[in-house]
């Protein structure tokens, strides 16, 4: 515990000791009042799964803990997790003290849901099947859900303390979304396990009881798949990324910002759920096209002919011949073919105007020439957000959709804008930011020019005045 402060061992310390109190009853009592075989049973089944390492979500037999609740006394219930929580896996350190945590903190909260089960009533109506006279389902129904409830929040406030003492997390940051997170997966767990005390009580017994785990067994690998998969449509996202970044070096961070301002608009929009993460994609992988560019035309300084220009316009096109075949991808892949077309018709590579261009298309678009502005490359520095947001303005209607300028203005006066990553900060510390998108090292470090020259690769555009540049492409 010595890599601890010490507000959270004491923290700790008073948890285990509250735990030991909680079950002391049951050790300190004779054989028959404590149904040992029920309690040994329910322990060795719950101790492996915890050690299911194929889980994602460790309590896939959570229901074996609540089961525990409803058939033991407060005192017993409390020793239900503890085998199983020594012997998890933990993969961060220090591992003894966050399984001697873990042991204590389910006690708690398991001793806490035991004795609301019983201050209910809940033990009477399990009994409804042998005694007629016994409260019936409804009753039994109520009592499980309400300690299911108890259950989530005993470990919910728990696990915020330990947050607040152990890593310093506010308050407010270490409890909020927490509860409302692990409130259906209690509430779920909290049927489940009735049915289990239920059967464990009939006469089939014990082994028709361990069946109604398998529903949930099911849930969990299903659970362990979508999240196997969305780590891989995360790890190709990040590796296409990476490589532009590579190859791009002079719009190093571009894609994650741009992915970020798409969001932005798309919020104020009213966008939510699936699409709101197809966009933040879209923004993201908006210049993956760059990969069928050849480097000499990305990383050329002097101005671009006409022949050299047509090829790098090419990259939409290449980037949505790229992402064809990744089907997760959806609605991000149009954006990817049409991020450059205008509003008036005049852009690449269909010539689409108005509503043709896919609504995606029309939010990156401005997300990608803010970006463009407002970051500094190697061979301009930066703009100031309120000059962005009025060239955006004055190009509505011509080159942007005015409904995604106004959108992207609300966000910015909501929310302010950090353009936390910029191409000359990458070369200064020779990598982006951590958690971001591209978090490996960078490439080395391109050689600093002046100013872009007219027609040079990075622009794609008239060269840019001093007042602003007159047409904010996105740089490309």
């Amino acid at each position: 515990m010595r890599a601890l402060p010490l507000g959270a061992r004491a923290y700790v310390l008073c948890a285990v000791l509250a735990g030991v109190l909680c079950a002391a009853p049951a050790v300190a009592r004779s054989g028959a009042a404590v149904p040992w075989a029920t309690l040994a049973l329910l322990a060795a089944v719950y101790a492996a799964g915890a050690r299911e390492a194929r889980a994602p979500w460790p309590e896939w037999c959570g229901p074996v803990l609540l089961a525990g609740a409803f058939l033991l006394p407060p005192a017993a219930a409390a020793l239900v997790a503890v085998p199983g929580a020594l012997l998890a896996r933990v993969e961060r350190r220090p591992a003894g003290v966050r399984r001697t945590w873990r042991a204590a903190r389910l006690s708690l909260a398991l001793w806490a849901a035991s004795y609301a089960f019983g201050a209910l009533g809940g033990p009477n109506a399990l009994r409804a099947a042998q005694d007629p006279g016994a409260p019936g389902f409804p009753h039994a129904l109520a009592a499980a859900l309400a300690a299911a409830l108890v259950l989530c929040l005993a470990t919910t406030a728990l696990e915020g303390g330990v947050l607040v003492t152990a890593e310093r997390h506010s308050p407010r940051a270490a409890w909020r979304g927490r509860l409302l997170g692990s409130l259906a997966p209690h509430l779920v767990h909290g049927p489940a396990a009735l049915a289990m005390a239920v059967l464990w009580r009939s006469p089939y017994g014990p082994a028709a009881a361990l069946l109604a785990l398998l529903p949930m067994y099911v849930c969990a690998c299903v659970f362990a798949l979508y999240h196997r998969e969305r780590a891989a449509h995360q790890a190709t996202i990040r590796a296409l990324v990476q490589a532009v970044d590579i190859k791009d070096r002079y719009t190093r961070g571009h894609s994650e910002r741009v992915g970020r301002a798409s969001v932005m608009i798309a919020r104020e929009l009213g966008m939510r759920g699936d699409r709101l993460e197809a966009l933040r994609i879209a923004g993201i992988l908006h210049d993956v096209g760059k990969l069928g560019v050849p480097t000499r035309l990305l990383r050329k300084n002097g101005p671009l002919t006409p022949e050299e220009r047509r090829v790098i316009e090419l990259h939409p096109e290449y980037g949505h011949e790229m992402v064809r075949g990744i089907g997760f991808l959806g609605e991000a892949r149009a954006a990817i073919l049409h991020h450059h077309e205008r509003l008036d018709g005049s852009g690449y590579p269909y010539g689409l105007a108005g509503t043709d261009i896919p609504e995606f298309a029309r939010v990156v678009a401005v997300a990608d020439a803010f970006d463009a502005m407002t970051s500094t490359r190697t061979y301009r520095r930066a703009r100031p957000v309120e000059t962005a947001v009025e060239e955006l303005k004055r190009c509505a209607g011509s080159q942007f959709d005015p409904r995604m300028v106004r959108a992207l203005a609300r966000a910015l006066d909501r929310h302010g804008w950090h353009a936390a990553v910029t191409a000359d900060a990458c070369e200064e510390r020779g990598n982006v930011p951590p958690g971001s998108l591209g978090s490996e090292p960078s490439a080395p470090p391109a050689p600093l020019v002046r100013a872009a020259a007219p027609g040079r690769s990075g622009d794609l555009g008239p060269p840019p005045d001093p007042d602003g540049p007159r047409r904010p492409d996105g740089g490309r």
